[in-house]
């Protein structure tokens, strides 16, 4: 089947989801299994690594030619980042400025700490001063990187929140809905990619998390004649009061384009001046 700019974006969002979820030396399934909220429980079929998914991906988007740019410059950022968190600075700074070449243009994610050792280098300055953005669009980086951090607070909270339950219910973890609004620049469109797999892979990991403890609670059940079905009783109450409470958060946390922001192609903000969301 031949490629698409949809297909191909379903495939990075399986490779980022699979490093998010195994680390670096993840390997992403041939067949994508990752827009399943219970696709890691399930297990995955054997594929490739990551380092050779996102050049597979990179040389694909290629072929499309320019309405698969954004994807090149999507697969060089995260041979970008593996490079910088395996310490190969120079192999970093060579990907990071390939994906700023190809359209990437999210300076917030390039204030995260990983990446600010690098600010001291005059290649990675250089690299920096070239990307051009829109207020509009800088407004919605921010707020992606902030959902993801939130997302992460919530799944820490809510394992917290489901230790000794003994109810038999499943409680997956809410999301906030993606923005839906036409971006000025196509650097957008990867990040929001990495917010999904954000998301999927900490649903996934919630999903099995819960399947587990539903699973043991059944079991424990059937062979003990103490279980306690009253307080099981109270604890699915509980859980799913808590999860409607999380629902409408998320759906409270929306991005709402701001009235006036700018829509006219301007500098990043100057290195350094950026706090990354935490």
């Amino acid at each position: 089947m031949a490629d698409t700019v949809n297909s191909l974006a379903t495939r990075l969002h399986a490779v980022v989801v699979a490093l998010l979820t195994h680390g670096p030396g993840a390997v992403v399934p041939e067949q994508d299994v990752s827009s399943s909220p219970a696709g890691d429980f399930l297990g995955a079929p054997q594929g490739v690594d990551a380092v050779t998914a996102l050049h597979d991906v990179i040389a694909r988007a290629a072929a499309l030619g320019p309405d698969g740019t954004w994807l090149v410059a999507a697969g060089h950022a995260g041979l970008g980042g593996l490079a910088v968190a395996r310490g190969q600075a120079d192999q970093g700074i060579f990907h990071l400025d390939a994906a700023v070449a190809a359209g990437f243009n999210d300076c917030v994610a390039l204030h995260a700490a990983p990446i600010r050792p690098l600010h001291h280098d005059p290649r990675f300055r250089a690299l920096y001063e070239r990307m051009r953005i829109t207020q509009a669009d800088l407004d919605e980086f921010f707020w992606l990187h902030q959902e993801m951090q939130t997302m992460s607070r919530d799944a820490q909270q809510a394992s917290v929140d489901n230790i000794g339950r003994l109810d038999t219910g499943v409680s997956l973890l809410p999301q906030a809905p993606m923005p839906t609004r036409e971006p000025n620049t196509l650097g957008v469109l990867i990040t929001r990619i990495d917010l999904a797999a954000v998301q999927t892979a900490l649903q996934q990991a919630a999903v099995k998390a819960e399947f587990q403890r539903s699973s043991g609670n059944i079991s424990l059940s059937l062979i003990d004649d103490s279980w306690d079905y009253d307080r099981a009783r109270r604890d699915a109450w509980y859980a799913d009061d808590l999860e409607s409470r999380r629902q409408q958060a998320a759906e409270a946390r929306a991005f709402v384009e701001r009235p006036g922001a700018g829509t006219v192609l301007i500098p990043c903000p100057p290195l350094g001046s950026i706090t990354y969301p935490g």
